[in-house]
Order: structure tokens, then sequence, then C-alpha cells
């Protein structure tokens, strides 16, 4: 059955109501392990446009500025949404936080050498976060990146398991992988975008 989106906008909304960081990313040392992991992982050292969909209260996306001239993050949930731009404050960069909803509000018109999905993919059905990829395909640049990190063990609100989310991402033309780190919770892989793939631009 088809999850009903606004049903599970409530539910975000409610998490974020109750706390500015409900999975407690700020201080569990979990955490800021995997957040250095992803960071060592990227293949350049500075970036001229990223973009991170779902980014919560914001942790990551503090982490990354640094190393972006330009970083769009949007989260679905007013709360995240808030948390991030108090985290962020006036952060390095150029940093934009927007609340959007996806997939109907992904950036479709921008162009990014950098895309990080990280503890997202599989809050979406097949359809949804296939429509969510093929839009981040066409949204890289020549030679830009697609990062994906996620948990490993099953939970309540998921809704496709990680490997079969980033098999999708693995099966997209023109990508060659450069990362694949897998631990007993989580798997961090990335992508880089060839030249030659459709949809490419320098």
């Amino acid at each position: 059955m088809t999850p009903d989106p606004s049903l599970q906008q409530r539910h975000f909304d409610a998490l974020y109501a109750a706390s500015d960081d409900p999975w407690n990313v700020r201080e569990r040392w979990y955490e800021q392990r995997k957040r250095a992991l992803l960071l060592a992982c990227l293949g350049k050292p500075r970036y001229r446009s990223a973009f991170e969909p779902g980014c919560g209260n914001g942790e990551l996306t503090a982490a990354l500025a640094p190393r972006c001239g330009q970083l769009l993050a949007c989260d679905g949930a007013a709360g995240a949404v808030a948390a991030a731009r108090r985290r962020l404050g006036d952060g390095p960069g150029s940093t934009r936080i927007e609340q959007r909803s996806l997939p109907s509000e992904w950036p479709a018109g921008e162009r990014f050498d950098l895309i990080v999905m990280s503890e997202l993919g599989y809050y979406f059905d097949g359809a949804a976060l296939d429509a969510i990829l093929a839009m981040a395909h066409a949204n890289l640049v020549d030679d830009g990146e697609l990062v994906l990190c996620h948990w490993l063990h099953d939970f309540d609100d998921r809704l496709l398991p990680t490997a079969a989310l980033h098999a999708r991402a693995a099966a997209l033309p023109g990508l060659v992988r450069t990362v694949q780190h897998q631990e007993r919770d989580f798997l961090l892989e990335a992508w880089r975008m060839t030249p030659a793939a459709p949809g490419a631009q320098a």
C-alpha cells in the first residue's frame, strides 16, 4: 500500500515538536563517527555547489558547509528546518536551508557537484525513491558525486531495505562507484558521474 505523505509528515513534525534532536545525532559517538567517515569519503576537498536533502537538524549540514561554496539543505519538517537554521547561524559559505516536500519539491533546475542523502532514502516507497534518484542523477554535473549513507537494521518507518535503495542508486547510468564502506549498522557508498554519462554537464 502506498504510504500517506501527509501522515508521514505529521509523524516527523511531532518528533521535532518534542525535541530538536529526535535521534540524538548531536551527541552520540556513533553519529559523530559516521559523519566523520562520510566526510572522509568525499572525493574532493571542496565543492562548488552541494545539495543535502533530508537535512534534519543540520548536524551534517554544518559539517559539509565549510567544504562547499554553496550548499542547499532541505527537510520536510518545519521543526527540523528551524533547528538546522539555528545550528548553522552565520556558517561558512553560502548555505540555504529550506522546507521542501520530496520528491515534488526537488530542486530540479539546479546543478550540483555533490549530493548527499543520509538516512533518508528508506522513508520513500520504490516509485518515489526512483523519482528522487532520477532527479539527483539529472542534477549532477560532469564529475559530480552522489553519496548515500543508511542504517541497515529494521525499524517501523522503513519502506525499503537499505541494500535495495543503494542498488537503485548503483543502477543509474554513467555512475562509477568510488566508495563502498559497510559496518554492522550502516552502509556508506559514493558514486561519481562520468563525463560521458547522459545528462552530465561540465
